[in-house]
């Protein structure tokens, strides 16, 4: 699992993989509001996908960490979800 997880990390590079069982990424904004706007989105996401990432919200900054509750791990749903995310920075 090791290889295919550097290989899937290499989709989403700015996401830190924490002891392979789980991706992080701080995403820095403006202002509370824009952090706030980017949360709703994930939420948005999460919803539709059935896949739901431990978010936190604080002035001008978010938190997002992903993993798969069923297997107490990284799936590659993981980097799915992590790669739609980052789409919406761009």
């Amino acid at each position: 699992m090791a290889d295919e997880i550097a290989v899937l990390h290499k989709e989403v590079p700015e996401w830190k993989i924490v002891e392979y069982h789980h991706l992080t990424r701080e995403f820095k904004f403006p202002d509370f509001a824009s952090a706030l706007a980017f949360v709703n989105k994930v939420g948005a996401l999460a919803e539709s996908e059935g896949h739901h990432p431990d978010i936190e919200l604080g002035w001008g900054y978010a938190r997002i960490k992903i993993f798969t509750h069923a297997v107490d791990g990284l799936s590659e749903n993981d980097f799915i979800v992590a790669a739609k995310i980052d789409t919406f920075t761009r």
